[in-house]
């Protein structure tokens, strides 16, 4: 049953809202809460801006809202129900994306604010100032392995610790691009990060000279002079050893994420109007 589950998984890594959907039957959450008010942007819309607005409510009448961006559909942010002045608290990040490998799933605490006004439209504002905290819960799945609890819970901070030194690094290069979408994201980062496996048209110029010595790990020889030309200190055991490579591959989308967190800011910082779904 198992096997069978993996199977359909990877055949649907790239689809999102149909993965997160079966994680949600098989846990039980999908039942915990119904919408009860649904507000989008127009359709037309620039991709990034296309907002969605769910308002839900749990079996105890407590009300949140859940907040999607259309081009980062790996992530929900959940808020308090406004109160009677329009006034909302962010409170946590959702996060589910998968691969071929299987995917990676956890809730983010969260620290924001700003103003939801709801009646036949919604209107959404919130401060530029969005924090992301701490991993609090989540889950991984492996192939046909699946990790939960405390286990799940510090492998998942280890990897947002090396996904943000990662970025860390990457904003800094000069010329660094910024709001690409996740293809062009790729296209431009794979090579310059893991040029030992690309073609070798993409390869950027100068990553080997005479002299560059090589370490093999997860099966490929990397070359640990190019580590060191490029990399700083602090990430250059993590990509000889594979280890990023790893994380490129299991968690692309979380880089991402990340990789373009003021951008996401910057959209949910303007005022958003939003229709009422019938």
């Amino acid at each position: 049953m198992k096997m069978m589950f993996l199977l359909v998984i990877i055949m649907l890594s790239s689809c999102i809202s149909m993965m997160e959907r079966a994680g949600q039957v098989l846990d039980g959450s999908a039942f915990a809460e119904k919408k009860i008010a649904h507000y989008s942007t127009e359709k037309k819309r620039k991709a990034a801006d296309v907002t969605d607005i769910a308002v839900v409510q749990n079996k105890t009448g407590e009300r949140a809202v859940i907040i999607t961006l259309s081009e980062f559909p790996m992530m929900k942010l959940r808020g308090s129900a406004p109160d009677t002045n329009g006034n909302i608290f962010i409170t946590s990040l959702e996060y589910l994306s998968g691969s071929g490998h299987g995917w990676n799933e956890f809730t983010m605490e969260v620290l924001g604010e700003g103003t939801l006004f709801l009646g036949d439209t919604a209107i959404l504002k919130l401060k530029e100032e969005i924090e992301m905290v701490q991993i609090s819960s989540g889950r991984i799945q492996r192939y046909d392995t699946r990790i939960t609890g405390n286990d799940a819970l510090s492998g998942l901070r280890n990897r947002r610790e090396r996904i943000i030194s990662t970025v860390m690094w990457m904003s800094s290069l000069e010329n660094a691009p910024q709001e690409q979408t996740i293809d062009d994201f790729e296209k431009y980062w794979k090579p310059l990060l893991f040029p030992e496996i690309v073609s070798r048209r993409k390869k950027p110029s100068g990553w080997l000279q005479e002299g560059d010595q090589f370490i093999r790990a997860e099966d490929i020889k990397w070359n640990t002079s190019y580590t060191e030309r490029i990399f700083p200190e602090e990430l250059r055991q993590v990509r000889d050893s594979g280890t990023l490579l790893r994380d490129w591959e299991e968690a692309l989308r979380w880089i991402y994420l990340e990789y373009e967190w003021d951008r996401i800011a910057g959209i949910l910082s303007r005022e958003i109007v939003l229709q009422k779904i019938k």
